[in-house]
């Protein structure tokens, strides 16, 4: 058992559908008053379809006697729909919540990263935090004190380590979890998708971390839709679909078997599988933008999955505004297999269109780009969406469509056909 880090027994964890108990006393009453008015829970995270894993008319079962071992030192990526049963299970490894049935056991001191500012309390500065949750994780004020300078140093929050950090902006509070978390050494690490709230530059320096923690031979759980990250840093993938383990193998099989299998059937990505699919920074409550659909098309409007290289390929984005937005921003990316982009486009590249997107009230858009004739060469290729609301809502649907591209033109060596992604057309000059 020693080298065991965390055994999970044929753990299942159940919940009553439309019952209050959040763990929270305003979100209990949130969900009390909503019901009273006949109105949509805000706190609910269950969608209106009954899942696969629904025991009953009125449970619901998040996860379906789940078991694993992983050993001491271990990297593990686990992935999976929205729903999925990632954060359930994070969540009985931190005794945040109990599971139903079954036995989890745990080797070693954990600290986790669920949520922005998960173990801070809200009224005591960041400093104060920093040794609160050191205490918590069993470390005396001297350990912490070693450690407090490369932790602040770490977050970038060292102007208002003194500031409460009710007063802090998520991305700053997630900036110093992330490093206590981090530098505070525990041997079980459990890192959830929160690291999206950060900016790219702290993104990296955070998987950057990460890899470090894991080299130093303590245990890492990570929870992520970033497919490159996850194959950056685990050779372990476990696959997670509707509460239960479907897949546990090295990382290239596993992401390989989720993307092939979460591809969208057809060139349009209809409402339902993009609300299902989205990720990222999404407000559940009171949100501003929502994604409608997305498709691929040709030039005379046809819906497609397959193009030749000289020929345009139109991607059109419907979204909703449910409020007034300002200043909204598109991003198209088209990206290999690992989802790794190859092109990015983005609305506000085109000074044209900048002043539209500058104010939308309340309605329905579509927005679209071309993507020119010979840019692309013989590949299977993905495509990508971000909708984001800047400071305020980030949505991203990654491989949401799949489409392959045929090289119309002459290879000296091969005929039609095309060793790179892009093959474009460029100008020679022969002096």
């Amino acid at each position: 058992m020693s080298q065991i880090a965390i055994k999970i027994e044929g753990v299942s964890k159940e919940y009553r559908l439309g019952i209050i108990g959040h763990g929270m006393l305003y979100r209990d009453l949130q969900s009390w008053w909503a019901r009273k008015r006949g109105k949509e829970d805000p706190n609910a995270i269950v969608g209106s379809q009954q899942p696969a894993g629904t025991t009953g008319n009125d449970r619901f079962r998040a996860l379906d006697d789940v078991s694993m071992e992983i050993e001491r030192g271990d990297t593990v990526g686990i992935i999976g729909r929205n729903g999925a049963g990632k954060s359930t299970l994070l969540k009985i490894l931190s005794r945040v919540t109990a599971p139903t049935r079954g036995v989890v056991r745990l080797n070693g001191r954990i600290a986790s990263l669920l949520e922005v500012g998960t173990g801070f309390h809200s009224e005591l500065t960041g400093r104060e935090n920093v040794f609160l949750n050191g205490a918590i994780l069993g470390m005396s004020r001297d350990e912490i004190s070693r450690k407090f300078d490369e932790i602040v140093d770490f977050s970038g929050v060292e102007r208002f380590i003194d500031t409460p950090v009710k007063r802090y902006s998520s991305g700053m509070l997630v900036r110093l979890a992330f490093a206590v978390a981090a530098y505070l050494e525990p041997e079980i690490l459990l890192v959830d998708e929160v690291l999206a709230v950060g900016d790219a530059e702290f993104q990296k320096r955070c998987l950057g971390k990460l890899g470090d923690v894991a080299k130093g031979g303590r245990t890492v759980l990570f929870v992520s839709h970033n497919m490159e990250a996850i194959h950056k840093l685990c050779k372990r993938v476990i696959l997670l679909d509707e509460g239960r383990l479907v897949m546990d193998d090295t990382a290239d099989r596993t992401i390989k078997a989720y993307l092939d299998s979460n591809l969208v059937e057809g060139a349009v990505a209809s409402e339902s599988v993009l609300e299902d699919r989205m990720h990222g920074v999404v407000r559940k409550t009171n949100p501003y933008i929502r994604f409608r659909e997305i498709a691929l098309k040709d030039q005379s409007g046809l819906v497609r999955t397959s193009f030749y290289s000289n020929e345009e390929i139109f991607v059109n984005v419907t979204f909703e505004c449910l409020q007034p937005v300002h200043n909204l921003w598109i991003s198209v990316y088209v990206g290999d297999e690992n989802n790794v982009p190859i092109l990015e486009s983005q609305n506000v590249d085109d000074p044209s269109v900048v002043e539209k997107f500058r104010r939308l009230e309340p309605g329905v858009f579509k927005a679209s780009c071309v993507l020119p004739a010979d840019t692309f060469g013989s590949r299977s290729l993905y495509l990508s969406v971000h909708l984001i609301y800047p400071k305020t809502e980030h949505l991203i649907v990654d491989k949401v469509l799949g489409f392959t591209v045929e090289f119309k033109g002459y290879n000296l060596n091969y005929g039609n056909s095309s060793f790179g992604f892009i093959r474009p057309r460029l100008n020679w000059i022969l002096n």
